[in-house]
């Protein structure tokens, strides 16, 4: 396993890519990837109606959640290709139940439901130099946690010196909602499964080797994952 040699107190960092900090970076990604997708329309009339009966169902599963800590907004599903949406499907293994699979060359997550089935997630990835594969475990998990960017990130990136003392859980912390946390052998990794704030990332290589899905499919997968879940990270 590739590791980004961060050290110090494993219980508030989080490997999250700075460039969630960066909306105007992702609004061009977004205008790009949008503008791709509207060229992309002109080929694929007969599919329509299935998109559109799949976007009606997603826009429910993927509505808002005013209730939590911090109330969360619907995400806009019209920025996310319909195969990232979470669905059930065959998925073959000889892994126990509630195993969690990464998939960084198709930008999927599963979860191991048994019987030939998984639930699956869209999910952002490792950008070029931080992809990495190997077995972990959810070592721990936390509910709006705090995110400490890495002294090697500060290096990296000199704007995020002023998180160094750490940034609380909320609304615009790079870890969002939800995060597990992956070990290896008792030791904290720095890379996590997050709750991305930018639908518009699923399907891309963003982060610094963690792992993004949509909100609420990360409020999905936190809530059905206990401490010790096995974690594969497959190689691309």
């Amino acid at each position: 396993m590739m590791m980004d040699g961060a050290s110090g107190n494993a219980d508030d960092k989080g490997d999250a890519d700075l460039r969630e900090f960066r909306p105007d970076r992702l609004n061009r990604r977004s205008f790009l990837i949008g503008s791709a997708a509207s060229v992309g329309v002109l080929g694929l009339a007969g599919c329509m109606s299935s998109d559109a009966r799949l976007r009606r169902e997603a826009a429910a599963m993927y509505g808002p959640v005013p209730d939590d800590k911090f109330p969360i907004p619907a995400t806009d599903i019209s920025k996310v290709k319909p195969k990232y949406f979470r669905q059930t499907v065959r998925y073959e293994t000889d892994e126990a139940p509630g195993t969690i699979i990464i998939d960084p060359s198709n930008y999927h997550v599963y979860r191991v439901e048994g019987g030939g089935k998984a639930t699956r997630y869209g999910a952002n990835v490792g950008r070029q130099g931080f992809l990495w594969s190997g077995n972990a475990y959810v070592g721990r998990k936390a509910e709006w946690p705090t995110w400490t960017p890495p002294k090697e990130m500060i290096e990296r990136e000199p704007r995020a010196a002023k998180y160094a003392g750490g940034m609380p859980g909320g609304p615009d912390n790079p870890l969002g909602a939800r995060t597990l946390y992956l070990y290896q052998d008792g030791v904290y990794t720095l890379y996590t499964i997050y709750a991305s704030r930018y639908p518009e990332t699923i399907g891309t290589n963003l982060t610094s080797g963690c792992t993004g899905l949509m909100t609420q499919d990360m409020i999905h997968l936190y809530d059905q994952t206990p401490v010790d879940t096995k974690v594969i990270v497959l190689p691309v």
